[in-house]
Order: structure tokens, then C-alpha cells, then sequence
């Protein structure tokens, strides 16, 4: 997925793969801070990991290129992404239950 890098983005994805109980949403947490990125995420029932975020379209897109490597431990099958309207109205990241 492209992005105009010089504007705010919003974006939902969906991980797949060895993605739960390796500490995963943990890793997405820390990476989304570093990069300046806002949102949550969360386990899904179905095994896969969830994740909704907005920031500068080159913050997300540095955590979207994070979220396809994963932590030690993990193994990421694939990602799917797609655009949301950015609406500014995340102020951190957290991890959702």
C-alpha cells in the first residue's frame, strides 16, 4: 500500500500468521510509539492480530514495513491493509483487549 507521505493517514490492518503469544502486540505498541504513530491494537478470535493507527503517511508507513517483520518469535504470513478516512481522534496507542 502507497501513501502521500506528506500529509496525516489513517489505516486498518489485519496480521496473519504466528501473530499471538509471542508478544506481538506488545512489539506493535512499541514500534507505533517510536514512530509517532497513534491507534490500538488487539488478538483476534481467528488467531490474527488487528490493528487500527493514523499518524504522517511516512510514520505509518515505516509501521506498516514493522508490522510485516514482527517480533523475534513470530512469524507474519501476511498483512492486509487498507486506507481509512484519518480522522485525528487517537491520542496514544494502546493495547485493546
Amino acid at each position: 500500500m502507497s501513501v502521500d507521505r506528506n500529509q496525516d493517514t489513517a489505516v486498518h490492518a489485519r496480521i496473519y500468521g504466528r501473530v499471538q503469544g509471542v508478544g506481538f502486540r506488545f512489539f506493535v505498541q512499541a514500534q507505533a510509539r517510536r514512530l509517532g504513530v497513534r491507534g490500538w491494537v488487539r488478538n483476534e478470535y481467528d488467531g490474527s492480530v488487528e490493528v487500527s493507527c493514523e499518524g504522517s503517511a511516512a510514520g505509518v508507513d515505516r509501521f506498516l514495513k514493522q508490522l510485516k517483520k514482527g517480533p523475534p518469535g513470530a512469524r507474519v504470513d501476511r498483512v492486509e491493509a487498507s486506507p481509512m478516512q484519518y480522522q485525528g481522534l487517537f491520542r496514544g496507542f494502546t493495547i485493546e483487549p
